[in-house]
């Protein structure tokens, strides 16, 4: 989510997760038009796609026993990504793990409608459990809003390196915060009927506060861990890149709706260093 000031506050009044009392929802009414556009869904390499909105990325990962759903886009993303998935041929419900890349409601804004509508379980970084369980409420920058999605109980606290397994598919969690304190990205192996292929879903720990670091009580540590996690960022190996948002990893420069199968337009080794180089001048001002 990107640096955001000056938004107007819708209040929705939302019945939830059960075991969670019924919660007005402030989810931010102005966003960036993109967040909301519908977007045609299509196949990145093997067994991920691309199920998201113009802007806001999600992400199907496809196996014999069920699937896997990345991130969730606004509140009003639900049936743009449930069309999404059934247009490419899968079944909604057959989604059986649900993750986020990070706790802001631009990721987590149909998370708990999509989880009671599925049956699936939410599993997340255990640093961001705080902010899932409180709808954004705890966030160290933007609780001001309060609660801007609906609120969830995790099934499943992630650290570290952790394995996501789903049939033969592995996905393993990266802690890289900063963003949020559970920000996370995601490698993975795909194959397809050529080659295999090392995914990084990649969460880019973009800097939100307009403070300085030393500034920012309720996230004592932010200084630190966006330094860990740009350092760590830099040193991964894969052969593909995807990222939260579309504009981060240059979607709609490398691919026009209609085109063809082409994973490798995807690597784009130079574009991902200069993603975490723009991250490391604003640290630096910071």
């Amino acid at each position: 989510m990107k640096q955001l000031t000056g938004y107007i506050l819708i209040i929705i009044s939302l019945h939830f997760t059960p075991g969670l009392h019924a919660q007005k929802v402030n989810e931010p009414q102005n966003n960036p038009t993109d967040w909301s556009k519908p977007y045609e869904p299509f196949r990145i390499a093997g067994n991920l796609y691309y199920v998201g909105t113009y802007d806001l990325a999600s992400y199907l990962v496809v196996t014999e026993k069920g699937n896997i759903l990345i991130n969730t886009g606004l509140a009003n993303s639900r049936q743009q990504i449930k069309k999404n998935i059934e247009r490419l041929g899968f079944k909604y419900r057959d989604i059986k793990i649900l993750l986020t890349t990070q706790a802001h409601w631009d990721h987590m804004g149909a998370m708990a409608a999509i989880k009671k509508e599925t049956g699936a379980q939410f599993w997340v970084d255990a640093a961001d459990a705080p902010e899932v369980r409180s709808g954004g409420a705890t966030d160290y920058e933007l609780a001001y809003i309060g609660v801007s999605f609906a609120p969830i109980v995790p099934d499943k606290l992630l650290n570290d390196r952790d394995v996501i397994q789903l049939d033969d598919t592995r996905l393993i969690l990266l802690h890289h915060p900063g963003h949020t304190k559970g920000s996370c990205s995601y490698m993975l192996d795909v194959t397809d009927e050529d080659r295999s292929y090392k995914v990084l879903i990649a969460n880019i720990p973009t800097i939100i506060i307009s403070r300085k670091f030393a500034e920012v009580k309720e996230y004592p540590g932010i200084k630190t861990d966006i330094a860990n996690s740009l350092t760590a960022m830099k040193d991964l190996q894969f052969d593909i890149w995807v990222a939260s948002h579309a504009g981060q990893f240059g979607l709609h420069q490398k691919r026009k709706p209609g085109d063809t199968y082409n994973p490798i337009i995807f690597s784009d080794r130079k574009g991902y260093d200069q993603a975490l180089e723009n991250v490391w001048k604003v640290y630096k001002e910071k």
